[in-house]
């Protein structure tokens, strides 16, 4: 009898949990999705293709899920000063708020507690997990800034650094946020 893991499995089932409560607050669970990316995100990935390449989904479906949260006044659009093709995404303070009532947050007190519990943190077998699903869907793992191999501290300036890809000042904020660019 062949079958999937017990692990697979068990990720299957807190899936549809958290599938179930991801339509919290009349949001798409895809809507939510965006929201956390964009509190996460630096500044540099705050755009709809970042928002795109993160989700790995259509330009169609963020752009609509866009529009929704748009209209919600979730998320405000803006174009990029020096390129008015380009649009920067920014959470508003209803969005903000929004996100302090996440129906992820049960899920993450659940996950500490456990990791607490058991002396053990359980996001290095996922996030292997998980980069290798992206890898052989040809999507993009993103990462931490700070983790990046453009990152560049700059000596004397507590918590300064500088991307050497965008050769852009980042500050402590940016250090520590979700990054388009990110190569580890």
């Amino acid at each position: 009898m062949s079958g999937h893991s017990p692990t697979t499995h068990l990720l299957e089932r807190l899936s549809r949990l958290i599938q179930n409560e991801a339509h919290a607050h009349g949001l798409k669970p895809v809507q939510w999705e965006i929201l956390r990316f964009l509190r996460l995100a630096n500044r540099f990935s705050r755009t709809p293709s970042a928002v795109t390449a993160y989700l790995n989904l259509t330009k169609g479906t963020v752009s609509q899920s866009l529009n929704a949260l748009e209209t919600k006044q979730l998320v405000t659009k803006e174009p990029v000063t020096g390129d008015r093709r380009r649009l920067s995404l920014t959470l508003t303070a209803a969005g903000r708020e929004m996100l302090a009532g996440d129906p992820m947050d049960a899920l993450d007190t659940a996950v500490r507690s456990v990791e607490a519990a058991r002396g053990e943190d359980m996001s290095g077998g996922l996030r292997a997990v998980l980069s290798d699903l992206l890898r052989r869907r040809g999507g993009r793992a993103f990462g931490v800034c700070r983790t990046c191999r453009h990152y560049r501290p700059e000596p004397g300036a507590a918590g300064q650094a500088r991307c050497a890809l965008l050769n852009e000042t980042l500050g402590p904020a940016d250090s520590e946020a979700i990054c388009v660019e990110h190569d580890g």
